[in-house]
């Protein structure tokens, strides 16, 4: 969550730059519900030992409104077919929803 948070600070400075204002607060889809409870709720100390850092900073990017973490199922989450390990279904429906098409396909 952290390398996206910074991921996206920097696409609002370069757009800024660019001349686009932006004043919405930004999500960061996530499919990991556990990700953001603890996120919203860092208190979680036995869970987390090891990512304490990360945590005060999305926490402090929550409570300043410039992001927030939308469910996703991970159905839904297009991003997987680039990422990971996917079923047979899921793969073949993502292109579709990324708008890919069939190279292959007679036309």
């Amino acid at each position: 969550m952290t390398k996206g948070i910074c991921e996206l600070i920097w696409l609002k400075r370069l757009l800024t730059k660019l001349g686009y204002r932006l004043t919405s607060v930004m999500n960061l889809f996530c499919d990991n519900k556990a990700a953001i409870t603890i996120a919203h709720n860092p208190v979680q100390h036995d869970r987390t030992r090891h990512v304490e850092v990360d945590q005060h900073y999305i926490k402090q990017k929550l409570e300043a409104k410039v992001i927030q973490f939308p469910f996703v199922k991970s159905d839904d989450q297009l991003a997987d077919i680039l990422t990971k390990a996917i079923s047979n279904r899921t793969f073949h429906n993502s292109p579709d929803q990324l708008g890919i098409g069939n190279i292959y396909a007679p036309t």
